[in-house]
């Protein structure tokens, strides 16, 4: 079962808007906080984007995790062993495997907690 603090978590972060192409290539632009004067402000937008960054880290953690376990699956024709897996993203192998378990447990929902 999911923790509904977790949840609301996850709902709550600022919203990560894209930035035009131009922006981007600003390197010392970023989400337009170096417009920010306010300092009070700027720690505010500054920490919604923390909280927003790492609630979006852990998700894709997430999805890291069930993508390699479905990839591991040994019901699947094709199932990949951990070593592979570990070469196609980038992780060791005693790594893959764990995320293999963490995404097996969050399939079945006895994950727990990233935090």
């Amino acid at each position: 079962m999911a923790d509904p603090e977790r949840t609301e978590r996850r709902l709550r972060p600022a919203p990560l808007l894209f930035e035009p192409s131009e922006a981007a290539t600003d390197p010392e632009h970023f989400f337009d906080l170096e417009s920010i004067e306010d300092p009070r402000e700027l720690l505010a937008r500054a920490t919604e984007l923390a909280l927003a960054f790492r609630a979006a880290q852990d998700r894709a953690v997430e999805f890291q995790a069930l993508a390699a376990a479905q990839l591991a699956d040994p019901r699947r024709f094709d199932r990949l062993a951990p070593d592979a897996i570990a070469a196609a993203a980038d992780w060791t192998e005693d790594y893959a495997r764990r995320m293999i378990e963490f995404g097996e447990d969050l399939q079945r929902g006895t994950a727990p907690d990233l935090d």
